[in-house]
């Protein structure tokens, strides 16, 4: 059982995570990335299989109740993300090391679940004012949805607090690369 490990990431938005996800699984090809279900649309180029497997909210609710996730969340009314069962065993099966880059929440839920199999790290960005201009530089959001970002950020903050075995401060991207890069050894090597 305990090949069958995985490694959870979780960050509010504009923290870093997954340039930091992206760079790890860079490093180890022993690591696979789970690809999450969720009924949102496709945006820009996603692709079914590649970014997400997408779904309708029909079908996402007769797979909830056909018990084929290991854990779900329907973050906003009619809106689900979840994992699958089924991309969990697929990962397994060639004797890799799954990466979760997940919500908060998804996060707390996962190593709830899989308990001492799995290593947690939630990754914060040093401060609100610095998650603000990171937000701003991307040019994606309107003022309103930074600022409701910021929000969510500093709740999730909160919520994560003393709830992951590792927190990772991203105040600088390449001292965070060797950061993760020793966490992730070290927990391979357990």
């Amino acid at each position: 059982m305990n090949s069958r490990k995985v490694i959870i990431f979780s960050a509010p938005s504009g923290a870093g995570k997954s340039t930091i996800v992206n760079h790890i699984l860079g490093l180890h090809p022993e690591l696979e990335f789970s690809i999450s279900a969720t009924s949102r649309a496709p945006r820009g180029t996603e692709q079914d299989g590649r970014e997400y497997y997408f779904f309708s909210a029909e079908e996402f609710r007769k797979m909830i109740a056909e018990d084929r996730f290991i854990e779900h969340e329907e973050v906003y009314p009619g809106s689900f993300y979840g994992t699958l069962k089924s991309e969990v065993e697929r990962i397994w099966a060639k004797g890799h090391v799954i990466v979760f880059d997940i919500d908060v929440k998804g996060g707390v839920n996962m190593k709830r679940i899989f308990g001492d199999s799995a290593f947690s790290i939630f990754i914060q960005a040093p401060s609100v004012e610095v998650l603000r201009q990171r937000l701003e530089g991307r040019g994606t959001d309107t003022p309103e949805a930074i600022e409701r970002r910021v929000a969510k950020a500093a709740e999730e903050t909160e919520f994560a607090n003393g709830k992951f075995d590792y927190v990772l401060v991203n105040d600088d991207i390449e001292k965070a690369f060797k950061e993760a890069e020793k966490i992730v050894d070290d927990f391979l090597a357990r």
